[in-house]
């Protein structure tokens, strides 16, 4: 199957990730729907699309919208699919819903987003934050930063996204205001529960 336009792509796995092996038992971390933390985000290319061209290829691995994979209920409180629903395992997604993508082994950030890793807070007053809120190390980028640039961001302009282990923020490179230079005490900050 494939789509004139669109993506088709199955999830990684299931449609959420709300559960956890504890002691060879399973934990239920979460039981709503609606939730977009614990929706799955990884997916793997079926298809590409018949027309234009793009990096992705069949069998790549990709992050997407929290909403591709999530249920909803409507105004009666039957629970419907996301409009992305093909059937159980496909789901049929436009361009603008991948961020990240992996072809081989190395993951490239989709035109016009960044991904970093948050900075461990540099600041002398005590704010009860861990972590920068603005500022963060490149770790993927769509070729307009380099990886490992230090970079500043608008306030409220960040989604959180975990990656292999490590929690990370998707950045739309508008939204980027300053390139820093390395002073060498820089920090990454990943939380334990990533």
């Amino acid at each position: 199957m494939k789509s004139p336009y669109n993506f088709v792509i199955s999830p990684l796995g299931q449609r959420y990730n709300n559960k956890l092996n504890v002691e060879g038992g399973e934990l239920i971390l979460n039981t709503e729907v609606f939730n977009h933390e614990y929706v799955n985000r990884q997916a793997i290319v079926r298809s590409c699309p018949i027309m234009g061209s793009t990096p992705i290829r069949q069998g790549a691995e990709v992050v997407v919208h929290h909403n591709v994979f999530r249920r909803w209920h409507n105004i009666k409180g039957v629970e419907k699919n996301s409009k992305a629903w093909f059937s159980e395992d496909k789901y049929i997604v436009g361009p603008d819903q991948i961020f990240l993508y992996k072809n081989e082994s190395q993951w490239k950030a989709m035109k016009g987003f960044t991904f970093v890793q948050p900075l461990k807070s540099s600041e002398t007053i005590d704010t009860g934050q861990e972590e920068d809120p603005t500022k963060g190390v490149v770790v993927y980028d769509d070729g307009t930063y380099s990886k490992g640039d230090i970079i500043s961001f608008t306030p409220f302009s960040k989604y959180e996204f975990v990656v292999e282990g490590k929690r990370l923020y998707r950045v739309m490179n508008k939204f980027i205001t300053i390139k820093y230079e390395h002073k060498g005490n820089e920090e990454t900050y990943n939380p334990s529960w990533a």
